[in-house]
């Protein structure tokens, strides 16, 4: 089980490259307009799925900065929050590393961000939840970059398991 978990930390590390590429090449009033989506603009979007990595990575590790709630802006220009994204995708890589079989049974108590409730519930099962959340948000930001023109991405976990060769295709 780790093994897939270890490929979608890669998954979402390419998935987020190739997002990222496409929201630079955008004009900057698209990428900033807001669209519907839950959190409004890519732009927006993109913080979102930052703070939330955040979250969990230093629930689940102890480490990092915790953003206080999960609308806020981490970074106002797209070259910083890419470089952030980077970071955050090569952290969450590297958590994963340093993990064994036995560790995802292990029970990870945590508090929702407003401090209000308490939950416990098994680390696989909250990984499970971190890589689904990346992929519902970054679909969101897909939709925006489409209805401003921008490219049709092929962002489909087979297609990313085809190109990264045998190293996905057999867990």
């Amino acid at each position: 089980m780790l093994r897939h978990f270890r490929m979608f930390a890669d998954y979402n590390r390419w998935a987020n490259a190739r997002v990222y590429e496409a929201c630079a090449a955008l004009p900057d009033a698209d990428y900033r307009a807001d669209k519907g989506a839950f959190f409004g603009s890519a732009h927006r979007t993109l913080n979102h799925i930052l703070v939330a990595d955040r979250i969990w990575m230093k629930r689940l590790s102890g480490t990092g900065e915790a953003p206080a709630s999960l609308d806020v802006i981490l970074h106002d220009d797209l070259a910083g929050l890419t470089a952030a994204r980077v970071a955050e995708d090569e952290r969450m890589i590297d958590f994963l590393e340093d993990l064994s079989e036995t560790d995802l049974a292990r029970a990870v108590t945590y508090s929702n961000v407003a401090g209000t409730s308490h939950f416990t519930q098994p680390l696989a099962t909250i990984l499970a939840h971190v890589f689904n959340h990346q992929t519902h948000h970054r679909g969101q930001v897909h939709g925006i970059i489409t209805s401003v023109g921008g490219p049709s991405l092929v962002l489909d976990l087979i297609y990313f398991q085809r190109s990264a060769g045998e190293r996905w295709l057999a867990l």
